[in-house]
């Protein structure tokens, strides 16, 4: 079974920053973090360095632990430089099926030959992004939640032609992360969570965009009724109305008319109401 000791992450944004610090700080692993260009990885290596101060602040994480997390995270922009000595590639670029296969591609020419390529995708066919390589034995889903630092869950996604030694490499990966792991057995859109998610967040945007409830009534109906953590608006603020579009029109192309997004959705994409990463969306995040 191959022993991982580096991690190469692609895409320092949203989710791609906090899967570094994760192995960093839980893992333990030496971490390349790679993105395109150099005002990326300044911002990744920002939000990793807010999100360790507020474990310090709070106690959870002495600071000279904390220097020594950040030394573990090596910000590169060169891809062949990035993976050429990782035992695990994770992959968290954009929600693009062609993107994702361009870089899945690039990796497999410049990674070792022992390594693992495991995709950050929440929709796309890990089948697919494996396609694109000579090592489709060694390509897997590997979907963290966000924030990746709080979130407990990684679903690991076996491709059609994924091993049982990739899987397991990948399952232990997860687990020295402190995570909690399932195991989608068949490659499909959505896998379990989103498949189940985009349906219920399509429909909180088609009651809010048709004014039969303010938004703060349907996060609250939702919380209390359903026992959610936060409501599906402010949670759709969280993922992003963007990649929310992005999963629902892989759902609809490749499972189910019935995941069609709706038009709500769509327009808040439109305008660029992201949520948090552009903030404003459903909720105000420039305040807060």
């Amino acid at each position: 079974m191959t022993e991982i000791k580096k991690i190469a992450v692609l895409g320092a944004g949203l989710m791609g920053h906090g899967i570094a610090q994760v192995a960093a700080q839980t893992g333990k692993y030496e971490v390349n973090l790679r993105d395109i260009e150099q005002r990326f990885i300044d911002g990744g290596m920002g939000m990793i360095r807010e999100s360790l101060q507020r474990f310090v602040k709070k106690g959870q994480l002495a600071e000279p632990e904390m220097n020594v997390v950040l030394g573990r995270i090596h910000p590169i922009l060169d891809l062949e430089q990035a993976v050429c000595d990782a035992d695990l590639v994770i992959e968290a670029v954009p929600e693009n099926v062609e993107l994702k296969k361009t870089m899945a591609r690039e990796t497999d020419g410049s990674a070792p030959a022992h390594a693992i390529i495991a995709s950050n995708t929440s929709s796309v066919s890990i089948t697919e992004i494996a396609s694109a390589t000579k090592r489709p034995e060694k390509v897997c889903g590997m979907h963290f939640f966000n924030p990746p630092q709080l979130m407990k869950l990684i679903e690991v996604i076996r491709g059609a032609r994924t091993s049982d030694e990739t899987l397991q490499t990948v399952l232990d990966v997860a687990h020295r992360m402190e995570k909690e792991t399932v195991v989608v057995k068949k490659d499909c859109p959505g896998f379990i969570v989103n498949r189940i998610l985009i349906p219920a967040l399509n429909e909180a945007v088609a009651i809010y965009w048709e004014g039969i409830a303010d938004r703060d009534d349907i996060d609250k109906a939702v919380k209390l009724g359903l026992n959610w953590p936060m409501g599906p608006l402010m949670l759709l603020d969280y993922v992003g109305s963007d990649t929310t579009l992005a999963i629902a029109e892989v759902l609809t192309r490749e499972l189910d008319p019935k995941f069609h997004p709706t038009n709500g959705l769509r327009q808040m994409a439109k305008a660029q109401l992201l949520g948090r990463k552009t903030g404003k969306g459903f909720y105000d995040w420039t305040q807060k």
